[in-house]
């Protein structure tokens, strides 16, 4: 299944890009695209990552679904 990805901060300086898509087997989760992110680019292994689908907070069990948008950052603070 085509999962659109959007790269934020870190992310995206890390690996160089902001867009792109991947594809992923069916059924796949948060956590299985964030470990195959991390193996296509180990300097991503650095930083803790979180996930959004479809503009909501994920789980590492969250189900993806073919089309979906899948958002990756590293937390953030403030203060």
């Amino acid at each position: 299944m085509n999962i659109r990805l959007l790269l934020f901060g870190a992310v995206a300086d890390s690996i160089g890009f902001r867009k792109a898509d991947i594809v992923m087997p069916e059924g796949a989760t948060a956590a299985e695209l964030i470990e195959k992110l991390k193996e296509q680019y180990p300097q991503l292994a650095v930083h803790k990552l979180l996930i959004a689908v479809n503009e909501e907070y994920a789980e590492a069990t969250t189900r993806l679904e073919d089309g979906c948008e899948a958002a990756v950052f590293t937390p953030v603070s403030g203060g």
